[in-house]
């Protein structure tokens, strides 16, 4: 068996020309796993949209159907920071349905990564930051509601606080939420993580690494948790347009191997996903958000999963 990779041609969808949300990224981080050898055809997994209902297990109906139909008003639309199209709700869906494969896979294989996801601006009854519905909410409780998983831990490495997720989540003992983020970074009002860590402006990789250390080993044993979630923004980067920290790409990698390691060699199922990035030189960005899945593929192949 091979590591699964999640991956749907949908995931991209067309903008406005100089939109700056790198929506060009999914479809080159596919690519580009094929063509260096880290992931074969065989082992791509296709998801399909999950019905609407699904979807309201955490967003409000109305939302879910304003949104999917096109009839959000026009200030909810600006918030999202992303215009409307059937192409966007179509990708949004099949997104969402991609992580819940995702999290299937890890049960099943120990451990999955998707090429998109990580949602987490997104709350009940509307999208944020260019999170439209929350993909890591949502494959939680479709989990919890086919019996699969009790206990849920999510692991959110984006440099912005996974805020929507946070309040989600925020009055339930059975998910979780750990945030470590930029603390001077976009939300401007941070929501309360069941363990928040915000950060410094300018860490660095040992720094970065080391707090990373300090908390990880000591929650799983804690929470031992029946799946973790793992939202692997890169941007933290040092080259990252939205970011303020500054790990390497070294620094990046050794993240991903850290928490993969970590959760994996103690028996925990990881479901992944690419969360944020956002740089002009999209081959430099697509190649961070690689090393995700080329860390997986080694871990994968190191506990013989």
């Amino acid at each position: 068996m091979e590591l699964p990779i999640i991956y749907h041609p949908d995931y991209v969808a067309p903008l406005p020309q100089g939109h700056r949300f790198p929506m060009a990224k999914f479809k080159q981080l596919y690519e580009l796993l094929l063509a260096d050898g880290v992931a074969q055809t065989e082992q791509i997994h296709t998801p399909t949209s999950p019905p609407q209902e699904l979807i309201a297990l955490v967003h409000t109906p109305d939302y879910v159907q304003a949104y999917c139909e096109g009839t959000l008003n026009p200030q909810a639309q600006r918030r999202i920071g992303l215009p409307w199209s059937p192409a966007l709700a179509n990708r949004t869906c099949v997104a969402v349905g991609g992580t819940i494969l995702t999290a299937q896979l890890a049960l099943s294989q120990g451990l999955a990564c998707n090429t998109a996801g990580g949602t987490h601006h997104a709350f009940p009854s509307y999208g944020s930051g260019f999170c439209i519905f929350n993909d890591l909410a949502i494959a939680s409780r479709v989990l919890q509601k086919m019996g699969l998983v009790q206990k849920i831990l999510i692991v959110d490495l984006d440099v912005h606080q996974g805020d929507g997720t946070a309040f989600i989540f925020q009055n339930d003992d059975s998910v979780f939420t750990f945030s470590m983020h930029c603390e001077v970074n976009f939300p401007g009002t941070k929501q309360k993580s069941d363990l928040d860590v915000p950060l410094p402006v300018g860490m660095e990789d040992d720094a970065y690494l080391q707090t990373l250390a300090s908390y990880l080993p000591d929650l799983l044993t804690d929470i031992q948790p029946d799946v973790v979630f793992y939202d692997a923004g890169v941007d933290p980067h040092m080259g990252d347009r939205l970011g303020k920290l500054a790990l390497s790409d070294t620094g990046l990698f050794r993240r991903e191997m850290q928490v993969l390691t970590t959760c994996v060699s103690a028996g925990y199922p990881v479901a992944c996903v690419i969360g944020g990035g956002y740089a002009d030189d999209m081959q430099a960005l697509v190649w961070r958000h690689s090393l995700l899945h080329r860390a997986a593929s080694q871990v994968y192949h190191q506990y013989k999963l």
